[in-house]
């Protein structure tokens, strides 16, 4: 089983023009942990939660969050006016690349293309 201390090098929880809360620390590491249990092949996750000071009264917060993985990285971005809805709009959201990111590698693994040469190659006896 994976210790906390495992969660804690591998999530990266920043805050732009905004304090987080231990509370709403805990909610995105919470939330978060489970895509590390999806794949065990992510590196790195960077969630950077935003919150727009243009609008006055209303909060309108904006998450990013990157996986870091073998191959190219997986970007989403969510935005709503409430932190914790906004965090669990991001988690869907890279919850669906993760899986249609799956299905492609083993699509490929499963229907592999057959190589197409220009040069005439004799046969083997």
């Amino acid at each position: 089983m994976k210790t906390p201390g495992h969660l804690d090098s591998k999530l990266i929880i920043q805050g732009v023009h905004l304090e987080l809360t231990e509370a709403l620390q805990a909610a995105i590491r919470e939330k978060f942990a489970v895509l590390l249990r999806h794949n065990e092949f992510i590196v790195r996750i960077n969630v950077r939660l935003a919150q727009d000071q243009t609008l006055g009264n209303e909060h309108h917060y904006r998450a990013t969050a990157q996986i870091e993985i073998g191959g190219p990285d997986l970007v989403a971005t969510a935005d709503g006016k409430e932190a914790y809805s906004v965090m669990d709009e991001l988690v869907e959201k890279l919850t669906r690349l993760l899986e249609r990111r799956h299905g492609l590698r083993k699509d490929r693994r499963n229907h592999p293309r057959e190589i197409e040469l220009d040069a005439n190659i004799p046969k083997a006896d």
